[in-house]
């Protein structure tokens, strides 16, 4: 017991915190902006692997990380609006539309690291490049804190910054009272003038931006390469993030958080001598904790009974 409240109590730990916690914390986002547009983004897995995938291929060839984050970022874009035009214009259901393109994205970044490199498990022989760290000069030698946030991906720094810049597009924009109106009540929002259709593409659009950059952190950013299928049910879970956060934007980001805490402990415990079987059920054995927590919070209101403010 001694030696996990070591590891938990660690700087390196509460490092890895924030490093692993990046992709659930872009991808919650990108789903709880869906959501409040009215679409259920279930497809936030396979975007995340399309823009991994996308990068990992675009900024080995090109030798630009850049171009490979943009890249990625374009591609999961691209599927965010493609789920809308189904959602919308085709009619179709939104969980079978997101469910079919999670698996379109799995079967086509196999093929597409096959047919390129002759691989069939992922990019490994492709120098990709990672996108920067940055260093903070001057508090390397605080203590706990040096090490904690000393050096963090630029993406992680995006990340953590993406919880104030959407409650601030939500709460303090004009596009965000449209968006959450239209979310709510698509036909008193239409009656107002609101162009409802445009507002749910945009919004898709930005769910699947921020999704993007989540997958551009998995295969540039957490490691230097793609591996296939290494989102590993990220998408998922951070969508569980969205409805335990209650739809608020800082209710998700400590839903995320604790999500991303769970899979570093995992890792952590990993070097220790826990059986590996228990510790690869943590974060999944946490969504569905938090998952029944939903519900039961949810049936409490439903009878009646009072329930915490959501944050």
């Amino acid at each position: 017991m001694s030696s996990v409240l070591d590891v938990v109590l660690s700087s390196a730990f509460l490092a890895a915190v924030l490093r692993v916690a990046t992709p659930y914390l872009l991808a919650a986002f990108g789903g709880l902006v869906a959501e409040r547009a009215g679409i259920s983004n279930i497809a936030l897995e396979g975007q995340m692997l399309a823009a991994a995938c996308t990068g990992a291929l675009v900024a080995g060839y090109s030798h630009s990380v850049a171009l490979g984050a943009v890249g990625g970022i374009a591609v999961a874009t691209l599927l965010g609006l493609l789920l809308a035009a189904l959602r919308l214009e085709l009619g179709a259901d939104a969980i079978i539309a997101g469910i079919g393109l999670n698996l379109l994205a799995s079967g086509a970044t196999a093929f597409a690291v096959y047919t390129l490199l002759d691989d069939k498990g992922g990019t490994s022989g492709l120098k990709s490049g990672t996108v920067p760290d940055v260093p903070l000069p001057g508090i390397d030698g605080v203590p706990v804190l040096g090490d904690t946030i000393a050096g963090q991906n630029l993406i992680t720094w995006l990340a953590f910054l993406t919880a104030p810049f959407v409650a601030w597009l939500f709460y303090r924009t004009r596009f965000g009272f449209h968006l959450r109106a239209v979310g709510e009540m698509p036909d008193a929002a239409a009656s107002v003038g609101i162009p409802v259709r445009r507002v749910q593409y945009t919004g898709l659009a930005l769910s699947g931006a921020l999704a993007g950059v989540a997958g551009v952190f998995l295969s540039m950013g957490y490691v230097s390469f793609f591996v296939r299928d290494m989102t590993a049910g990220r998408g998922f879970i951070a969508l569980a993030a969205v409805f335990l956060g209650g739809l608020r934007p800082w209710g998700v980001f400590l839903a995320a958080l604790g999500f991303g805490a769970a899979e570093a402990l995992a890792v952590q415990l990993g070097t220790l001598d826990v059986p590996p079987q228990l510790v690869s059920t943590i974060p999944y054995a946490m969504t569905l904790v938090a998952l029944a927590l939903y519900a039961w919070r949810r049936g409490r209101r439903g009878t009646g009974e009072p329930t915490p403010v959501s944050l």
